[in-house]
């Protein structure tokens, strides 16, 4: 199996510093800071990233397992929404809300949310950070 990878450099502290990310096969880049993570301004978080990846897991998984039973899905566009918050004793991302929404032909709205419960709880992303947040689902078909 290939190894991923991703590189990242953060240059000064923590509240003025800045840092840069870049995947390993250069497909992607892009500059984060402290107020991009914890104050809104425009830019990206590592949480971002996380929610991206966590996306693209999970329609990848869905389709795999529709396709399994039968039901090739056309199209499944998948959401991810990461929380960071304060706990104790520091921050930490607490859940991921996960929306699909899907165009599958032979399919009906009971088998589809089963598929979407089983991608949600067997895909790779999901599997590493079970344990740690909690996931909620809303899928539909479309």
């Amino acid at each position: 199996m290939p190894v991923s990878k991703a590189m990242a450099v953060w240059e000064g502290g923590l509240r003025g510093g800045n840092g840069r990310y870049e995947a390993g096969s250069g497909a992607f880049s892009g500059a984060y800071s402290f107020a991009t993570r914890f104050e809104g301004a425009a830019g990206t978080t590592p949480e971002e990233l996380i929610a991206a990846a966590h996306a693209a897991c999970l329609a990848m998984a869905l389709s795999a397992g529709l396709e399994r039973d039968g039901t090739p899905p056309t199209r499944v566009a998948t959401t991810a929404k990461c929380t960071l918050e304060k706990t104790e004793p520091g921050f930490r991302i607490t859940k991921m809300h996960l929306e699909v929404r899907a165009t599958v032909p032979g399919v009906d709205a009971s088998t589809f949310a089963a598929a979407a419960e089983a991608a949600k709880e067997g895909c790779p992303v999901s599997n590493a950070l079970k344990g740690n947040v909690a996931f909620t689902l809303d899928a539909q078909l479309e």
